[in-house]
């Protein structure tokens, strides 16, 4: 579904992402795991094509969209959920989701997509009159999955879904991203909290300083000793 083949990202002299390359097939939950820097959103943004990529190539569902508009990615439904959730503060809880569907005609599809993301974060409904702003952490998370869920993606990037939780929300969090690939959404997931992640997905990948030094089943890479010692506690 996703082929990332031989990345390369530059900050000035800094060499973000060297020779980075992975697949995410349909279906599955694939997960982006490493410390602070290691290039994780980095990666996420190139896909994206919010930042320059210096060389490299994409491929999404067999098409080439390595140097394609970002908004034009978000119409092949390739779409991301940020870090730091990016929501728009002074509008509701309406406007917001409203906003995740504006690239789409089919009002019919819009409102059950709206009921559907009601269904998953039933404290959306009840806040849905309500400014973002005034949402707490948890349920902007909530917010901007659902406003991404507006979009009918094919495959969902998210961003660092469980930063700044509480550990009973990271659960909650956790278990709305494995229903959310049940009813069919392929995930790509960069997440520091590396144990949630693996428990959740098929396969992963250890990025270290730009480059992948690890990858595998995702249960095999949560048994690594030496992923142990550097992302699970020993």
């Amino acid at each position: 579904m996703l082929q990332v083949e031989n990345l390369e990202v530059s900050y000035g002299a800094i060499n973000a992402l060297r020779n980075v390359s992975f697949h995410v097939e349909q279906g599955e939950i694939i997960s982006l795991i490493g410390s602070n820097g290691a290039g994780k959103t980095t990666t996420l943004h190139a896909i994206s094509n919010i930042i320059k990529k210096r060389a490299g190539e994409i491929l999404f569902e067999g098409e080439d969209i390595t140097h394609l508009a970002p908004d034009m990615i978000v119409r092949k439904k390739l779409i991301q959920v940020p870090e730091g959730r990016r929501i728009f503060l002074n509008l509701s809880v309406r406007d917001n989701l409203e906003m995740g569907a504006f690239t789409r005609t089919d009002k019919d599809g819009i409102k059950r997509d709206m009921q559907k993301v009601f269904e998953l974060f039933p404290r959306l409904k009840e806040r849905v009159s309500q400014i973002s702003g005034t949402l707490s952490g948890g349920e902007l998370q909530m917010l901007a999955m659902g406003r991404a869920l507006m979009s009918n993606p094919k495959l969902l990037l998210l961003d660092e879904p469980s930063m700044g939780l509480a550990p009973i929300l990271v659960d909650e969090i956790f278990e709305i991203v494995q229903k959310i690939n049940k009813t069919g959404t392929t995930v790509l997931l960069v997440e520091q909290n590396a144990f949630k992640a693996l428990s959740i997905s098929n396969r992963a990948y250890v990025l270290e300083t730009g480059k992948i030094s690890k990858e595998g089943l995702a249960s095999d890479l949560a048994n690594d000793p030496a992923v142990k010692e550097a992302y699970l506690g020993g």
